[in-house]
């Protein structure tokens, strides 16, 4: 879309680009025609953060924490303080209303912020080790902090609890769970945790379930619904689990198909670079995940247990975040530098035959584990859809790590190039200028 103003971006590495990806000038479907580039980082920009309809704010490799507005692009507060990279960042909101920020780092320190006056109101520095994920327990007003060790801190930064852990990776991701319960993904393992708040009101934390079905570490765990929540692994393995009982719902096995001499094709594990099936990102409405893995984008249906649409090559490189917008549009992120908007559309997949890998669905323990994906014909799967390009945003030079949706008052993106871009729907900021200049006249007396 910005091509004319940004000039053209050359697919990097050896990956050959598909023609149906060069969607061109003409995009009548990608309202996204105006763009603000908003400069303050100095490093790469990794984490955003909606703090409230008009605000987010941005933190990476530079231990800055800026505070935006989102309706005019204009920098509202620097939060300093870290001395290494941000690690983690999430809102805390409890009964006041208030909204605060708090931060993790490389330098052993949490912190909590106010992002009205960008004051820091409590910090923990010294930890045991950094903090690589941050979990908000709204109801219980408490916030939970995974690393080599499992954390639960008060709003005054005190802790209630916290247990050691023993795998080499650390807590990498942390979801909340019905009845007071934590899941944590630690390597290949997701580990439930139950809060218990005793009548002192002191809480305490115990391990009570240890889920091992996935054959490699885990890269992804996002809460689904209220019943269920699903993990990814790098080996393209991608599990819906119950939310209650932690058992296996769903089961895919995402798995690339090679082109063989022999007429009965195999589906093998292998592929050409072990980051292609890597499930890199999850996100979800309810009722489809759609998981980024490695330079492809596939639509899971919670429903049916069934992949329902795919692309096998989306980018250029590696898929780093993922949307759903709406049923059937969805946006994308990547390695390459571009944001793209895909649509699914009810279209066979051009010389993209669908094999069994990607759409059986097996449930399994740790019993029955296999050790290796059975070799599969390639077979003709009904009602699978397209992923079809509607817009592709090119505005920055590295690598896009995150976008957060402002639904029509923006998107907002961060990238390794140390930018934010602001993108706007043109049509509507336009009638908006002309309805303040007609105010404007009107209270001057010009009309």
């Amino acid at each position: 879309m910005f091509r004319w103003i940004l000039g053209g971006r050359e697919a990097q590495g050896s990956v050959e680009k598909s023609p149906v990806l060069c969607i061109g000038e003409e995009q009548p479907k990608n309202w996204f025609t105006e763009l603000q580039v908003l400069k303050g980082h100095f490093d790469i920009v990794r984490f955003l953060v909606q703090i409230d309809d008009f605000r987010c704010a941005s933190a990476g490799d530079d231990g800055l924490i800026l505070v935006w507005n989102i309706e005019t692009g204009e920098r509202l507060q620097e939060l300093r303080g870290h001395s290494q990279q941000i690690t983690a960042i999430t809102t805390f909101t409890c009964s006041n209303g208030l909204t605060s920020l708090i931060t993790a780092s490389s330098d052993r320190s949490l912190s909590l912020w106010d992002p009205d006056t960008g004051n820091r109101v409590q910090t923990i520095s010294d930890l045991q080790s950094s903090v690589k994920c941050l979990l908000v327990l709204e109801r219980l007003c408490v916030c939970v902090s995974g690393g080599e060790e499992l954390c639960v801190w008060n709003r005054d930064f005190q802790v209630l609890c916290h247990r050691q852990n023993h795998s080499d990776t650390g807590i990498t991701a942390l979801i909340e769970l019905p009845k007071n319960c934590l899941a944590a993904a630690m390597d290949k393992e997701i580990v439930i945790y139950r809060l218990t708040v005793s009548t002192d009101s002191s809480l305490s934390l115990a391990e009570i379930r240890c889920l091992s079905d996935h054959r490699e570490q885990i890269r992804a765990l996002i809460n689904v619904n209220d019943r269920s929540f699903a993990s990814g692994s790098h080996g393209g393995e991608l599990i819906l689990w119950d939310a209650v009982d932690w058992n296996i719902l769903g089961y895919e096995h995402i798995l690339w198909e090679e082109s063989r001499p022999c007429a009965q094709a195999e589906i093998r594990l292998a592929a050409p670079k072990p980051s292609e099936m890597s499930i890199q990102h999850l996100t979800t409405d309810g009722k489809h995940i759609l998981a980024a893995v490695g330079s492809g984008l596939y639509v899971y249906s919670v429903l049916t247990k069934k992949v329902v649409a795919y692309r096998k090559v989306a980018h250029d490189s590696n898929v780093l975040h993922t949307m759903l917008l709406s049923d059937s549009e969805l946006m994308s992120c990547s390695e390459d530098g571009s944001v793209r908007m895909w649509e699914i559309q009810d279209l066979p997949l051009p010389a993209e035959p669908a094999s069994p890998g990607f759409f059986g669905m097996w449930t399994f323990g740790r019993s029955n584990k296999q050790s290796g994906p059975p070799s599969k014909k390639v077979t003709d799967v009904p009602n699978v859809r397209t992923l079809e390009l509607t817009g592709d945003l090119i505005g920055h030079s590295g690598a896009v790590q995150m976008f957060v949706s402002f639904r029509e008052n923006g998107l907002v993106t961060c990238s390794a190039d140390h930018l934010l871009i602001l993108w706007k729907n043109g049509e509507r900021q336009s009638r908006l200028r002309s309805l303040a200049l007609f105010q404007k006249l009107e209270e001057s007396g010009g009309l």
